[in-house]
């Protein structure tokens, strides 16, 4: 059974770090791009990150380039997101994703809320 387990959400400050993670499980991880989607409150999805498998090609959305870093441990089965620099536009539900034999395969996410 695929498993995708985020974590490492919460509250911060503006201006502040977070570190998200997410443990795979269910599938070959390392075959995978992966990638990292958020969900902000009354809005749709907005794809935040991608990574391919090798963990050398990374692409980042508009928004989030020079203050968000996507890594993969494939030794651990994990995903990992660096979120630098947060603003309170960044508040949202983080989502990892692996897109499987034509299917989308998603975590429970981890809900992100920058505020003062």
């Amino acid at each position: 059974e695929v498993q995708l387990v985020e974590s490492g959400g919460g509250l911060v400050q503006p201006g502040g770090s977070l570190t998200l993670s997410c443990a795979a499980s269910g599938f070959t991880f390392s075959s995978y791009i992966m990638r990292w989607v958020r969900q902000a409150p009354g809005k749709g999805f907005e794809w935040v990150s991608s990574i391919n498998q090798r963990n050398d090609q990374t692409r980042y959305a508009d928004s989030v380039k020079g203050r968000f870093t996507i890594s993969r441990d494939n030794k651990k089965n994990t995903l990992y997101l660096q979120m630098n620099t947060l603003k309170p536009e960044d508040t949202a539900v983080y989502y990892c994703a692996a897109d499987l034999n034509g299917k989308r395969y998603w975590g429970q996410g981890t809900q992100v809320t920058v505020s003062s």
